[in-house]
């Protein structure tokens, strides 16, 4: 699956149902992210949002236009958990089928080489107001500038090893930041992102609560100190 393409393709589909532009919020983003990293099928998403616009759409005409307009792509979790059970059911004895994508899709080395490049900049200019973070944001840096020379090179690493690399430095990255963030940050962070998800809480479990947590609170640390996402999939939103 060509990273990006997954997060356009839910994104077109949800504003398309929904008919109106609404643009993603941080909860909605953090939720495709959990999608993605739980390999949940591109199919089963738009399946369950189509299956949560179809039963809002029926609701919407025996309720002759009273019900509430539909604000999250939260709203549609329940759906597609329902939508990858039906599609599991579905397989069961059945000889699965794989689909392989061209490995360029975006993906050329240059491309790759220099959002890199790009990333490394970033978190080197955010060094210097990151003190207590400084070492990892300098070892970050220096990796991101070997894997750019690397990806050059005549044996470049594939794509799916180098993104498994990239989401190690992220993590190393994330735990920093916590580490010398301010506590009434992370407390202020962890009661918005709360709020937001008090209105789908009945609709996920507990496990994709808590990951849908993490997420919201990495992004908006990255966000707060001018840093970058590393993970190849990012490369769709420059």
């Amino acid at each position: 699956m060509n990273y990006f393409h997954y997060f356009s393709e839910i994104e077109e589909r949800f504003s398309h149902r929904r008919g109106s532009l609404l643009l993603l919020s941080t909860l909605d983003w953090a939720l495709i992210e959990t999608w993605r990293e739980a390999g949940i099928p591109l199919e089963a998403v738009l399946r369950g949002i189509d299956e949560a616009f179809d039963k809002h759409d029926a609701k919407l005409l025996r309720a002759k236009g009273r019900t509430r307009k539909v604000n999250g792509l939260a709203w549609c979790s329940q759906a597609v958990m329902q939508a990858v059970e039906d599609m599991a059911e579905a397989a069961t004895g059945s000889a699965k089928t794989t689909q392989h994508e061209t490995v360029e899709s975006g993906f050329e080395v240059e491309r790759v080489a220099r959002f890199l490049e790009e990333n490394a900049k970033a978190i080197e200019a955010a060094t210097h107001t990151q003190t207590s973070a400084s070492p990892v944001l300098i070892e970050t840096t220096r990796r991101l500038r070997e894997l750019a020379e690397g990806i050059r090179g005549t044996a470049p690493i594939p794509l799916d090893e180098l993104d498994r690399t990239l989401t190690v430095l992220e993590e190393k990255l994330f735990a920093a930041l916590m580490n010398a963030a301010p506590e009434a940050e992370i407390v202020s962070l962890r009661e918005q992102a709360d709020r937001e998800l008090a209105p789908y809480r009945a609709k996920m479990g507990a496990v994709q609560i808590r990951q849908i947590q993490t997420q919201f609170l990495q992004k908006r640390l990255l966000e707060a100190r001018s840093l970058p996402r590393l993970s190849l999939f990012y490369m769709g939103h420059e």
